[in-house]
C-alpha cells in the first residue's frame, strides 16, 4: 500500500481521491465532474452508502457524453488501488483526528484506531462510536463509507463491521484455519491488513443485511469454512460438512457459501435445503434479509420445480420435504430428470436433524452428479447415531462422516467460548430422586420405580412452578431476558401451564406465560436416546381436533390473544403456524431498540419446539424437566448462550432432573477433552470465594466509602475502578444463583451500593471530560460496563410508583415509612446511571411537592405537571443562552426519540437564530450540542 501524506491535509483530499478513482476507472476527472461524483456519494446512511459503493454511477462528462464509474472492483478485489493515511483530521460536531485510514480507490473503507498498551479495547470501540456522533458525517460524510474498523492496543487486535447497533462484545479476533487467534498488532497486520485480504473481506465476506439495514462481516471461522467449501467445489466433486458449534452463525456462513458457489460458471444450481420449521422460522427471514426474494416460503412444490426450470435462478432455497416431493412425484419428472447428472450443489442446514432417513437416500439417488455439503453444530457420531434403513431391508447406524465424507472445518464450543462468540453455561441441578432414607438415586435407570408417575406427579409440578416463580426474576435480570421451560410431554406441559395460570389468577405472580405444542399426542418420556424430533410440516400442526390436548391448546392461544392483542385461531388455515411464527418473532425481537416491554414473553412452555435452530439473544434461561442426551442436550442448552451484553455473562440452565452424567457425556462428545472448566461456570461457592477476594483487593485501595474521594491520583482512581468493576462482574453472576445471600459475602449490601455510587461519580467525571469539559485522562480509556448496573425496571415510572405507595397520615408508623421510601428513592438516584441526570429535578419534586402532598393526590399527574414545567423552563434557558430557536431544538429532540440519533454540527447550526462567525463556529456548536444532549438525557431517556 502507498502512504499518502497529503491525505492528512483536508484541502488535498479531493485531488488525491479524484486521482485514485480516475486511475481505477482508467480516466481522469475535471473538478466539475468530480464534484458531481461527490454529490452522488454524499447521501444516505452507512447502509445506503455501502450499496452505493458496490454499484456504479452514470457520470455526465463535461463534453456531453456519459459513462459508468465503478467505486470498487468486487470481483477482482486485488485489482483496486490502495493507500494508507495517518492522522486525518475531520470537522463535525467536534474536531477529531483518526489514527490510520486505508483508502481504496480514494475512499476511506478501513479505519484503524490504535491505543497505548494496556488501554482497554472496549473504550477504543466506544471512541469510534463517538466519532460517529461527532465527525463522521462531516466532509461529505465519506467516512460513513467505512466498511471495517480495526482497533488494537498492540497486544490485542480486533475487527468489526461499520454497524453502530452492536456492543464491544461483538468484535472479532482474527484467527487461522486452526482457530488459533492472531492478536499481536504486527501479526494481525501481516495476516488481516494485507491489501488483497482486507479487500477480500470487504468484497466477498461482508454482507448487507436488508431487513435490519446493517453491515455484517464474517468472523474468521466463517471465512475459513466458506473458503473450504468453495475450494472443494472448485477442485473436486467430493462432499463435505462444516462442524460449527450452535450459536456460531451457521446460517450466515452457509448463505455466503451458497451465494459464492452460485456465481461459479460450471455450477448450474445451488440448493440450500432446510427443514420446514427452520425455513419458516429463521432461514427464510435471514436469507431474504441477506438477498431479497431469495426464499420461496410457499408449500407449492410446483413453484420449486419452476425455479429448477428457470436458468436465471441459480440459487434456490427450499425445504427438504418440498425437494423430496419434487424428485419423487411423477408429475415433476420431466423437469427434475434433466438435473439427475448435472452439476448441482446441495447445502443442508442443521444436517444432524434432516439427513438420516429415506429422504436423504432419495435425494442422493436422484442427484447423481451433485455435491452435498452439510452444516451442523452437533455431528452424529457412532455413539449417538440413529438406526436408519439401508435400503436392503436392514438397518445400520449412519454418522455424519458416512453421509458427507469429510469435515472441512471444525469450530467447537470451546473455541467459541474462548473467542467470546458464545457464552458458557451455568447449570443448576434441582429435584433429584431420593430414597426414603434421604440418599440420592441415579434416575437414569431405576428398577422398581415408576419414573413416569414420579415425574408427572402433580405435587412435584406445583413445587417446581413455585420455585420458578420465586427465582425467575433473579435468573433473567428482573425479566430483561426471556426463558423457556422444556418438559417431557404434552400432558405435563398442560399441568405446568394450568398451574401458572391458576397462580396468576390468584395474584401470586404476573409473569407472561405462553405455550405451544404440536400434533403428536404424547412422547414416551424419558426419551431413551435423547434425540429431539424434527419439526417437519406434519409436526407444525395443532393436536388433532376433538382431543383434550387440542382443546387446551385452543385455550392457551386464546390467553395469548388476550395478552398481546392478537387473533390466532387453529380452525383457520395456517392459524397454528402463524401462532408459532408470532411467538418466535416476539422472543427474537426482544433485543431490538424499538421493542416494547408489554410485548415480551417471560416464559415459553414447550415439549420439543424451539429447542433446536432457534436463536434469540435475549433468551438467557432454560428450565429443563425432560430427559436429554448427546446432541439433543447440547442443542437445548445452547438456546441460552448467544452473546448480548455484559449482563448476559452466561446461559442459565436449571434442570429438574439429574442430567449431570448426560451433560458430562455430551460435553465429552462435542468439546475438547477436559473442557468442562471452559464450558461450565464454577458453582456458587466458588463465585462467593472469588467475590470476597475481590472485595479484599478493593478495600486495600479504598478502605472506606469516603476514602474514594481521597483518590486524587488518576492511577489510584483507575485501580479502584478496575477493582470495583471486577466485583460487579462477579456480582452479576452471583445474583443469578437461587442460593444467593448477602450474608455469604464480606461486604454488606448497603456498603456495596455506596461504593457503586462512588464508582458512578468517577464515571460522571470521565463523561464530562469526553464531552470536552476537562483535560484528557487515562480514565477515558476504561469501559465502565454500565450494563452491569443498569436495571431496566428502575426508571422514572418506578420511582413514581414508590412515591405513590407512601402513606400520607401523620402517624408515627406512616412517617417512618415515608422516610424509608424517601431514603430508598434518593439512594436509587445515586446508584442508577439512567437516573443520575434526573436526580436534581426529582429531588426538587420530592422536596417542594411530594413532602407536602395530601392523601388522595394523583402523584403521576402532579409529577407530569412539574416535569412539563421544568422541561419548558430548561428549553427557554437553553435557547436564550445559546441563541437557538425552540422549534428547531424540539425537532432535534423528536428526531432523537424516533431514531436514537444525537444531533450533529449541521443540525445544531440549523437551529441557531443567527449563523455564527467562522471563528466562533466550533465553540458555539460544541456548547449548544452538549447542552441539547444533556437536555435529552434528562427529559427523554428512561
Amino acid at each position: 500500500m502507498k502512504s499518502s501524506r497529503c491525505l492528512a491535509r483536508r484541502r488535498c483530499w479531493k485531488i488525491c481521491a479524484s486521482s485514485q478513482l480516475g486511475l481505477q476507472n482508467d480516466t481522469t476527472f475535471s473538478d466539475a465532474e468530480f464534484n458531481r461524483i461527490i454529490a452522488h456519494l454524499d447521501a444516505g446512511n452507512v447502509f445506503e452508502r455501502a450499496h452505493r459503493l458496490r454499484g456504479r454511477f452514470n457520470l455526465e462528462r463535461d463534453d456531453g457524453t456519459s459513462g459508468h464509474i465503478h467505486f470498487l472492483n468486487g470481483a477482482e478485489w486485488c485489482n483496486n488501488r490502495f493507500q494508507v493515511a495517518r492522522q486525518i483530521t475531520q470537522q463535525g460536531r467536534r474536531v477529531n483526528r483518526y489514527d490510520v485510514t486505508i483508502l481504496i480507490n480514494g475512499l476511506p473503507l478501513v479505519q484503524i484506531e490504535l491505543k497505548r498498551r494496556g488501554a482497554e479495547l472496549a473504550e477504543a470501540f466506544n471512541q469510534i462510536n463517538r466519532y460517529h456522533r461527532d465527525s463522521y458525517s462531516g466532509g461529505h460524510g465519506l467516512f460513513l463509507y467505512t466498511q471495517i474498523f480495526v482497533i488494537s492496543n498492540g497486544v490485542n487486535s480486533v475487527y468489526f463491521a461499520n454497524q453502530r447497533h452492536q456492543s464491544a462484545m461483538q468484535t472479532f479476533t482474527w484467527a487461522g484455519p486452526d482457530n488459533a487467534p492472531v492478536t499481536n498488532l504486527s501479526a494481525f497486520a501481516a495476516a488481516f491488513l494485507q491489501k488483497c485480504h482486507v479487500a477480500k473481506m470487504i468484497c466477498r465476506h461482508t454482507v448487507l443485511h436488508q431487513t435490519d439495514r446493517i453491515l455484517m462481516v464474517l468472523r474468521p471461522y466463517q471465512v475459513h469454512a466458506v473458503e473450504a467449501i468453495v475450494e472443494r467445489v472448485r477442485d473436486t466433486r467430493n462432499h463435505g460438512y462444516i462442524w460449527h458449534t450452535t450459536g456460531s452463525g451457521k446460517t450466515l456462513t452457509s448463505f455466503k457459501a451458497a451465494q459464492i458457489i452460485s456465481s461459479m460458471p460450471d455450477v448450474e444450481k445451488v440448493l440450500f435445503v432446510v427443514d420446514r420449521a427452520d425455513l419458516d422460522y429463521q432461514t427464510m427471514q435471514e436469507f431474504n434479509a441477506f438477498q431479497p426474494d431469495a426464499v420461496d416460503g410457499s408449500s407449492d412444490t410446483a413453484e420449486l420445480v419452476r425455479h429448477f426450470g428457470d436458468p436465471n435462478r441459480r440459487l434456490v432455497v427450499t425445504t427438504i420435504q418440498k425437494l423430496a416431493r419434487a424428485v419423487s412425484h411423477r408429475r415433476h419428472e420431466a423437469v427434475m430428470q434433466d438435473f439427475r447428472d448435472r452439476r448441482v450443489v446441495l447445502i443442508f442446514d442443521e444436517c444432524h436433524r434432516s439427513q438420516f432417513g429415506q429422504t436423504h437416500r432419495a435425494l442422493s439417488n436422484h442427484f447423481r452428479g451433485a455435491q452435498m455439503f452439510g452444516f451442523t453444530g452437533t455431528p452424529i457420531f457412532a455413539v449417538n447415531a440413529i438406526n436408519a434403513p439401508t435400503g436392503a431391508g436392514g438397518v445400520r447406524k449412519h454418522t455424519t462422516d458416512d453421509l458427507f465424507d469429510k469435515c472441512l472445518h471444525r469450530y467447537i464450543i470451546t473455541n467459541a467460548i474462548a473467542d467470546r462468540n458464545v457464552l458458557p453455561f451455568s447449570i443448576e441441578y434441582w429435584g433429584r430422586l431420593k430414597r426414603r432414607d434421604g440418599s440420592l438415586i441415579d434416575d437414569e435407570q431405576v428398577a422398581g420405580i415408576n419414573r413416569r408417575e414420579f415425574f408427572e406427579d402433580e405435587d412435584r409440578v406445583y413445587r417446581i412452578v413455585d420455585w420458578i416463580i420465586a427465582n425467575h426474576n433473579r435468573k433473567t435480570h428482573d425479566r430483561a431476558f426471556t426463558a423457556i421451560l422444556a418438559v417431557g410431554s404434552i400432558d405435563v406441559l398442560i399441568k405446568y401451564y394450568d398451574r401458572f395460570r391458576a397462580l396468576w389468577l390468584e395474584g401470586r405472580h404476573d409473569l407472561k406465560i405462553a405455550a405451544i405444542f404440536s400434533a403428536p399426542a404424547n412422547e414416551d418420556d424419558p426419551l431413551a436416546d435423547g434425540h429431539l424430533p424434527a419439526e417437519e410440516p406434519e409436526a407444525i400442526e395443532p393436536a388433532p381436533e376433538n382431543t383434550p390436548s387440542r382443546q387446551r391448546l385452543d385455550d392457551y392461544i386464546a390467553d395469548y390473544n388476550a395478552l398481546y392483542g392478537t387473533g390466532f385461531d387453529t380452525r383457520n388455515q395456517g392459524g397454528f403456524y402463524n401462532y408459532y411464527r408470532d411467538i418466535g418473532r416476539r422472543i427474537k425481537s426482544h433485543d431490538r431498540r424499538d421493542f416494547k416491554v408489554r410485548d415480551r414473553v417471560d416464559i415459553l412452555l414447550v415439549v420439543s419446539m424451539f429447542l433446536t435452530g432457534f436463536d434469540a439473544k435475549k433468551l438467557n434461561t432454560i428450565y429443563v424437566d425432560k430427559t436429554l442426551r448427546h446432541h439433543g442436550l447440547i442443542q437445548t442448552f445452547s438456546r441460552t448462550n448467544r452473546i448480548f451484553d455484559h449482563r448476559k455473562s452466561h446461559g442459565n440452565v436449571v434442570t429438574f432432573r439429574n442430567l449431570k452424567a448426560a451433560t458430562d457425556e455430551a460435553l465429552g462428545l462435542y468439546a475438547d477433552e477436559g473442557a468442562s472448566g471452559t464450558i461450565l461456570l464454577p458453582p456458587y461457592e466458588e463465585h462467593v470465594r472469588q467475590f470476597n477476594e475481590e472485595t479484599v483487593a478493593m478495600l486495600t485501595i479504598a478502605p472506606t466509602v469516603a476514602s474514594v474521594d481521597g483518590l486524587i491520583d488518576e492511577e489510584a482512581q483507575l485501580a479502584f475502578i478496575r477493582a470495583f468493576r471486577a466485583m460487579m462482574r462477579t456480582m452479576n453472576m452471583l445474583k443469578g444463583f437461587a442460593e444467593f445471600r448477602w450474608d455469604d459475602l464480606e461486604i454488606p449490601e448497603q456498603t456495596y451500593e455506596d461504593y457503586k455510587s462512588k464508582y458512578l461519580d468517577l464515571y460522571d467525571i470521565v463523561r464530562r471530560r469526553r464531552q470536552g469539559d476537562g483535560p484528557a485522562s487515562i480514565l477515558q480509556e476504561v469501559d465502565f460496563e454500565l450494563e452491569l448496573i443498569r436495571r431496566d425496571e428502575i426508571n422514572v415510572s418506578y420511582i413514581l410508583r414508590l412515591l405513590a405507595d407512601a402513606p400520607r397520615s401523620d402517624s408515627e408508623a406512616d412517617r417512618a415509612k415515608r422516610a424509608t421510601i424517601r431514603s430508598t428513592v434518593l439512594s436509587l438516584l445515586d446508584t442508577e446511571p439512567q437516573l443520575r441526570s434526573k436526580r436534581e429535578l426529582i429531588e426538587e419534586f420530592i422536596r417542594d411537592y411530594w413532602d407536602e402532598m395530601r392523601p388522595g393526590t394523583d402523584i403521576e399527574a402532579s409529577f407530569q405537571y412539574f416535569w412539563d414545567a421544568a422541561r419548558d423552563r430548561h428549553l427557554r434557558r437553553l435557547c436564550d443562552q445559546e441563541g437557538l430557536q425552540s422549534d428547531g431544538v424540539e425537532r432535534l429532540m423528536a428526531q432523537y426519540r424516533f431514531s436514537g440519533r444525537e444531533p450533529v454540527g449541521d443540525d445544531v447550526i440549523g437551529t441557531m437564530v443567527a449563523t455564527p462567525r467562522i471563528l466562533e463556529r466550533r465553540r458555539r456548536i460544541t456548547s449548544a450540542t452538549n447542552r441539547i444532549i444533556n437536555m435529552i438525557e434528562i427529559f427523554e431517556d428512561a
